[in-house]
């Protein structure tokens, strides 16, 4: 019993020495390079790289987290139009939004594209405004039928590259937004085609 009680008293006077120690400076580390972080402050020297600069551009050739890959398809030259017709082909490679994306979609559209094509799609926004606004031309009603029947790809195009006298918005938005305001814009498009639903039939009429 006395053996046992100086084995005990032994044991937690060491775990009390060891827990009094700097625990910022273990003894030994297994994996050095996983306990202490080789990471660098910003704008700070790195000898990594020969430039010695910290801040790195994107690898050539990666893609950005939830990003989806880049349109592979070349702004046509002037005069020609062989891109975008080719681009008819592409699909859209964000899937179908839930109801949160859905909404950002619309977020989107209201600010980048309704002020020209309008809340309603129909070409009348802001800078039209029944050709009381700025603009001298009407923007295009996007519920034209040339439109809804306008693949994804070529939409995306337009959004791209720009058209007419629309400019690009590649640099306003992002591929993924891009396609996404795409679905809002083709979901809009089959709620204005889709048939009204019949008057339910009355009930109590006589028979």
């Amino acid at each position: 019993m006395k053996k046992l009680s100086i084995i005990s008293l032994v044991f937690f006077a060491g775990f009390a020495i060891i827990s009094c120690g700097d625990k910022s400076k273990p003894g030994r580390a297994y994996m050095p390079d996983m306990a202490y972080s080789r990471a660098y402050e910003t704008y700070s020297e790195n000898p990594l790289f020969p430039d010695h600069q910290t801040n790195r551009f994107p690898v050539a050739g990666t893609i950005e987290r939830d990003q989806v890959l880049p349109f592979h398809i070349p702004k046509d030259l002037p005069g020609d139009t062989a891109n975008y017709f080719k681009s008819r082909s592409v699909p859209n490679p964000v899937p179908a939004l839930d109801s949160a994306d859905m909404a950002e979609a619309e977020r989107l559209y209201l600010i980048y594209c309704g002020i020209c094509h309008g809340p309603k799609l129909d070409g009348n926004g802001p800078l039209w405004k029944d050709g009381n606004g700025p603009f001298t031309a009407a923007p295009k009603n996007l519920m034209d039928p040339s439109v809804v029947s306008m693949p994804d790809g070529q939409i995306f195009y337009s959004v791209t590259y720009g058209k007419n006298k629309m400019g690009s918005y590649a640099s306003q938005l992002s591929i993924k937004q891009r396609w996404s305001v795409i679905h809002y814009i083709k979901e809009q498009q089959h709620k204005a085609a889709a048939p009204a639903p019949a008057a339910a039939a009355d009930s109590t009429a006589k028979k």
